[in-house]
């Protein structure tokens, strides 16, 4: 028997010992080969924290994470879940190098991933303490981050973009004011933001993916948030009435904040 089947058997009698429920279990160990040593072992350690009380099916897959569904031990949760083996490091280290909170971090694929999932925890809380509709972050351990479940009777809010809101005009506002508060209060930049990245719960946008962002100090911050600017614009240009691109962005910086 090898060390990985080792820790899957260890990982099973401890899940089953704490009363923990996975559903549909082999195909939530070996999916995407997401489920290395490193992982297991933060999956162990989370569970005997008790902040995962079971854990369900898949919510996404994406090109760098895999998202499961979980119980914890006072809401549903989103169980995010970083790929080691396989994310794109390159893309990664583009918004890690530069951010000063981050800048003691080794740039080896391991300590990177580390990062990218601190740093997400990281951003969620900041944006979460300005007011903005993110998931709740909860916990992470290395690879691992753990998070308020953005869904109803286990289904997860759908995408901006496969959804109807009743009023656009509306919805493109209150997606412009958020940018606003998240560049001011919560002093980050998405630098990912698109119809891709904002759910839908019927009456308002919610902001997810914000591992990326960075802080306004960050060297490609003016890039980052030009660039949201001109996805959101786009994909509402036909649906309402859109802002200029240099009056919004003037808006989000205000006067004094940054040179340009």
């Amino acid at each position: 028997m090898g060390k990985r089947d080792e820790l899957i058997e260890r990982f099973d009698r401890e899940t089953e010992r704490m009363g923990v429920r996975i559903r549909d279990a082999d195909q939530f160990k070996v999916s995407e080969n997401v489920f290395d040593d490193v992982t297991l072992l933060s999956l162990y350690r989370l569970v005997h924290k008790k902040l995962i009380k079971e854990i369900g099916g898949s919510i996404s897959t994406g090109k760098e994470a895999n998202v499961f569904y979980g119980e914890g031990e006072e809401m549903p949760i989103a169980i995010k879940i970083y790929r080691i083996q396989s994310a794109n490091f390159r893309s990664i280290s583009e918004y890690i190098v530069g951010d000063p909170r981050f800048s003691s971090v080794k740039k080896s694929k391991k300590d990177l991933i580390f990062a990218w999932t601190k740093k997400e925890y990281s951003n969620l809380a900041r944006a979460h303490d300005a007011g903005i509709r993110v998931p709740l972050p909860i916990h992470f351990d290395r690879n691992i981050l753990i998070m308020e479940f953005m869904g109803k009777d286990e289904v997860a809010y759908p995408q901006l973009r496969l959804a109807r809101p009743d009023d656009y005009q509306a919805v493109y506002d209150e997606i412009t004011a958020t940018m606003k508060t998240l560049f001011n209060e919560a002093e980050l930049v998405h630098a990912d933001l698109s119809e891709f990245n904002i759910l839908w719960d019927g009456e308002h946008p919610i902001i997810i993916d914000i591992g990326q962002a960075v802080t306004p100090n960050h060297p490609l911050a003016i890039k980052f948030l030009v660039r949201d600017i001109k996805n959101i614009n786009r994909y509402f240009e036909n649906r309402c009435t859109i802002r200029d691109e240099e009056e919004l962005f003037s808006d989000i910086v205000g006067e004094h904040r940054m040179q340009i």
